[in-house]
Order: C-alpha cells, then sequence, then structure tokens
C-alpha cells in the first residue's frame, strides 16, 4: 500500500502580501495532491477560534477533516487539523493534550485503507526546546497507550532546527526521521522546522519539500511531502 502523506502550516492562510486567502491554501494543496494532509496553524487564535480554511470550501475537495474540533466554527484542536483523502476510512479520531506553556496541541488518527491499519498524527510543538522533547514523549505515551499498536506516522512543524539532537532524540532507535529538506522561511528556506517521523513498518519512497511559486507566496512555510509504502502483514 503507498501514500501521499504531507505536513502544512498555513499560517492562518495569511501569506506573505499579508493577505488571508483560504482559496491560495486549497490550490497548494491540489498542488500536493497528497493522500493525508496535517495542517498547523488552521484555526484563529482567539474567540471561536474560527477555521482559516471554511468548511464550504473543503467540502469541495477530495479531502475530509478528522472530526477533533471542540468548537464548531473550527476544524482542529489548537490549530491542528487533519485531512484525509475520500475513501480511506478513519476509525478514530481525538485530540492529544500536551504539556505547554503556549497553545500547541496535537491530533491522532487510526486509518484504514487497502487492508492496512495505520496511526497518523499532526503536531505542532513548543518553542521551548524542554518543552518540545516532553511533548515528544507525551506523543510517544498516547501511542503507546492505545487498544493496538499501529505503523506510525508523527509529522507537523516541530520548531526544531536539528535532524537529531534536542526532542528528535526522544523518537529512538525504532523511529525514522525524514531529511525532506528546508521549509521555512518559505521565500528563501533556512530551517528545517516541518518534519515527518516514520515508525517501523513504513519504507520511505521518496521525500522533499514542495517549493512552488504559489507555495512561496500562500504561508510563511513551505509543505513537506513523503511517499511511502506499507507493507501488509
Amino acid at each position: 500500500m503507498e501514500l501521499r502523506f504531507a505536513t502544512y502550516n498555513i499560517h492562518k492562510a495569511i501569506g506573505l502580501d499579508r493577505r488571508r486567502d483560504p482559496d491560495r491554501i486549497i490550490s497548494v494543496l491540489r498542488e500536493i495532491d497528497a493522500d493525508i494532509i496535517a495542517l498547523q496553524e488552521v484555526d484563529r487564535r482567539l474567540g471561536q477560534r474560527v477555521s482559516a480554511l471554511p468548511r464550504v470550501l473543503l467540502d469541495d475537495t477530495p479531502w475530509r477533516v478528522a472530526s477533533v474540533a471542540v468548537r464548531p466554527r473550527s476544524i482542529g484542536w489548537h490549530g491542528n487539523a487533519l485531512l484525509v483523502r475520500r475513501g480511506i476510512t478513519i476509525n478514530r479520531a481525538n485530540p492529544v493534550d500536551l504539556p505547554t506553556l503556549e497553545p500547541r496541541g496535537a491530533i491522532s488518527a487510526d486509518l484504514h485503507f487497502e487492508g492496512c491499519d495505520f496511526r497518523v498524527l499532526g503536531v505542532h510543538l513548543d518553542l521551548s526546546g524542554m518543552r518540545r522533547r516532553a511533548q515528544v514523549k507525551a506523543i510517544l505515551a498516547d501511542c503507546a497507550e492505545q487498544s493496538r499498536p499501529m505503523p506510525t506516522v508523527v509529522m507537523g512543524d516541530f520548531n526544531q532546527w536539528s535532524q537529531q539532537r534536542g526532542a528528535m532524540r526522544s523518537f529512538g532507535s525504532a523511529w525514522r526521521a525524514l531529511s525532506a529538506g528546508r521549509s521555512y522561511p518559505s521565500r528563501r528556506p533556512i530551517a528545517q522546522l516541518d518534519r515527518i517521523v516514520i515508525s517501523d513498518g513504513w519504507e520511505c519512497n521518496t521525500s522533499g519539500v514542495h517549493h512552488s511559486a504559489l507555495a512561496t507566496r500562500a504561508s510563511d512555510h513551505l509543505p513537506l511531502v513523503a511517499k511511502l509504502t506499507l507493507h501488509k502483514k
């Protein structure tokens, strides 16, 4: 089973021109054409946490939203949302509480496709290195507490510059962080803040940064994309 995964911090749909343009973000998502997409900063931070991507726009796309929102006008949890291509079954989806001083969080979903069960987590980690380490441990603990283990993909904005140090050490030998490339800032990327991390069971075919002209303008981050294969047991 081969699927295309992506993670994208959409900066509340505000582009480098300082305009909020959800249609532009949708166009970037169509360019990526991934099967499963983790979004960060998808909801506005204040008030009712209104989604920067109106549901009516998403209704006309190949994806549906994993239901984790606790507010009626939101599509996420602390700005995290998960889009899943129609035809992939969502067996479970819920928010994950993280130790934090900032409004950060994670979401977790168990999915099924072509006879395979697997888990996906979308995350947006803290700016503090100490908090990030605690948050990764909380994410791994949430995976361990689920009723059954599954091949897992963790992806999102890690706010982590180093590929192997800091919070990344908490994953351990059973996990692999893909070297997808630099994604921030979008106009001239110098930092690998966005990550895709895979557990045992996944094989990475390709991974990289989606660096189109539209994506360069749509947000301050560029999307990461990875094509992964999961072999049936």
